[in-house]
């Protein structure tokens, strides 16, 4: 078993019942140890679009960097997201691993750590909630020494927790 980190982003239809769906069948690909509170954002990189709801959980799981995404992209695409929208448009439920375990990997579509941790606020924000000690294998850093050199935070803003079992709404610290 290794412990994975998924970031969850949503910003059409009910951004919050996206996730809330999203993680009861992440769960079902592991277990959820942790989750962070929900955080709303403005877009990135293409902003003609509505604002995000964000999170971050800690999986457990035994399955494979592939077969994890693999299935991460079943559960998008179950949920409705469009695979030929613009990349960065808007989407029910954007899916990413951001961790797992200590491995670094770099294939031609899985790259882990995922490349852009650093520079996303809306990713950093609720995994320092969660895991501000986890150490990046790629830089060394902290997700604390990674938010702190963030140069543009954003808005991002608490909004809600999740409403099920495992995904509390209090994260569990570890």
């Amino acid at each position: 078993m290794v412990e994975v980190i998924v970031a969850l982003g949503s910003n059409v239809g009910d951004r919050k019942q996206n996730l809330d769906r999203a993680v009861t069948q992440i769960d079902g690909l592991g277990r959820v140890l942790d989750a962070s509170s929900i955080y709303e954002t403005e877009p990135m990189y293409y902003e003609k679009q509505g604002p995000f709801l964000n999170a971050v959980i800690a999986l457990e799981t035994s399955l494979s960097p592939t077969e994890l995404l693999v299935r991460l992209k079943a559960i998008e695409k179950a949920m409705g997201r469009d695979s030929t929208a613009p990349r960065y448009g808007p989407r029910v439920i954007d899916l990413d691993i951001l961790f797992y375990g200590d491995t670094v990997l770099s294939e031609s579509d899985l790259q882990i750590p995922h490349p852009h941790i650093a520079e996303r606020a809306f990713v950093l924000v609720p995994l320092e909630e969660i895991r501000p000690g986890l150490v990046d294998p790629g830089s060394g850093r902290t997700v604390r020494e990674m938010l702190a050199r963030l140069n543009s935070k954003g808005a991002v803003v608490r909004r809600s927790t999740f409403d099920r079992g495992n995904a509390s709404s209090e994260p569990q610290r570890s």
